[in-house]
């Protein structure tokens, strides 16, 4: 092969490796794959309500056992904690892609498969893994370690979706019995929000969520099922109060539960999963994505909502699953109550510049500035829709710049090895 046609080849293999990953990076979602087959549909809330959907989505290799509604036996038990059905279901999630063809192609016809049970930590020994076995005639069965004798192997029944070495769902004939999984785990002890955000930084803060019945009702009833509440300290209360006191009701409820994001995220993984989190500020306040994006800033995380200057998480309230509290250094400003900030806002101040033209159009205030909620228009030319369309776009046009990027230093180095 001459030195061109290498190039060539290097080429377009860096190409076909970049494109393939960035369509994986794109990721699945558990609830909504499982919710287009109502047949799961009481597996599917487990995972909602168990908190363990979000916990799936985060991984890229994976494996769902999942049980239709006939089937779930002892998972639909009322008598059961969350927390305990949490582990029973993380038992049905394998750490490893195992497909149709996989399951029928076992070396020696059988395999032990770790799963999140495992990972968690609170299943001792080797309690949480799962055997795979292929039995005669094809027969595909699964059953956990530390079942007993007589209990019953579940039995493959079918692939229900796959993307491969990825993602596989498959449909077992019943829940994997495992005395570790199914042991009586206590709910968590009841805790007060108000009283925990008094002790610690967020007296104010505590303050203006006591006031608001809506929001503090919202947030209350989340705690329980995997809640991060990110709280200003006192300080940042205090400055921006002139702008709290001028939003409208609705305002301050949304920019409350702004604050609030359903699901539970340790400080470790905060830092080191960057990217944007919804708020229960969106599912309370129709047509609006309030959301934000976290960033890792040195030793912390910082919260940027594209409105002022990012605020820094400073100290940890609490940090307990399903509940973490963590102070922040300001208040939070979403885009959909304030004016965006441009680069120009927050650039150093140019050079005077000369007489500028004379114009008819009023010159909008230099202070960004509460806007009425119940009056927002969700007009596509409005100053904010257009200023996050443009983000979206500037975001999209840096990944493809990346990719680009690397082809080329790729190709590059192709280039030089082949001379």
């Amino acid at each position: 092969m001459d030195a061109r046609r290498r190039v060539a080849l290097a080429a377009a293999l860096v190409l076909a490796v970049a494109l393939a990953a960035a369509g994986v990076a794109e990721g699945y979602n558990i609830t909504k794959i499982l919710g287009e087959y109502p047949e799961y549909s009481q597996f599917n809330k487990l995972l909602t309500e168990t908190r363990l959907a979000a916990d799936i989505n985060k991984r890229r290799t994976i494996t769902v056992l999942a049980v239709a509604n006939g089937d779930m036996g002892g998972l639909a038990s009322s008598g059961r904690t969350l927390q305990t059905k949490r582990h029973m279901l993380q038992l049905h999630v394998l750490v490893d892609y195992y497909g149709g063809k996989k399951l029928h192609q076992l070396a020696h016809g059988v395999t032990a498969c770790s799963t999140m049970f495992q990972e968690s930590g609170s299943a001792p020994g080797m309690s949480g893994y799962v055997n795979i076995t292929q039995r005669r005639g094809g027969k595909v069965t699964f059953t956990a370690e530390d079942a007993e004798e007589s209990a019953s192997p579940s039995s493959y029944v079918k692939t229900v979706k796959e993307i491969p070495y990825d993602l596989a769902v498959l449909q077992i004939d019943s829940v994997l019995a495992s005395p570790e999984a199914e042991a009586p785990v206590a709910a968590p002890a009841p805790v007060n929000i108000t009283e925990l955000l008094s002790k610690k930084y967020c007296k104010s803060f505590a303050g203006l969520l006591a006031a608001d019945a809506e929001a503090f009702s919202n947030i209350n009833a989340t705690k329980d099922n995997g809640l991060t509440l990110f709280c200003p300290v006192d300080s940042a209360v205090a400055s921006f109060m002139p702008k709290y006191k001028n939003l409208t009701a609705k305002g301050r409820t949304a920019i409350l539960l702004f604050h609030a994001v359903p699901d539970y995220y340790s400080l470790q993984l905060l830092e080191s999963n960057s990217g944007k989190v919804s708020t229960l500020a969106t599912s309370n306040v129709a047509k609006k994505d309030y959301s934000f994006d976290v960033e890792k800033d040195g030793d912390t995380a910082a919260l940027d909502t594209k409105v002022g200057a990012t605020a820094s998480v400073t100290a940890t309230v609490k940090d307990d699953d399903p509940l973490a509290v963590y102070a922040i250094s300001k208040f939070l400003q979403p885009k959909e109550l304030f004016k965006v900030a441009k680069d120009k806002d927050l650039a150093p101040a140019p050079a005077p510049a000369g007489p500028k033209k004379k114009t008819t159009k009023k010159k909008p205030s230099a202070a960004a500035s509460p806007s009425d909620d119940d009056d927002e228009s969700d007009d596509a030319d409005s100053p904010a829709t257009s200023d996050e369309d443009a983000a979206d776009k500037d975001g999209a046009a840096s990944v493809l710049a990346g990719w680009a990027t690397t082809a080329a230093a790729a190709t590059i180095a192709a280039l030089a090895l082949a001379a």
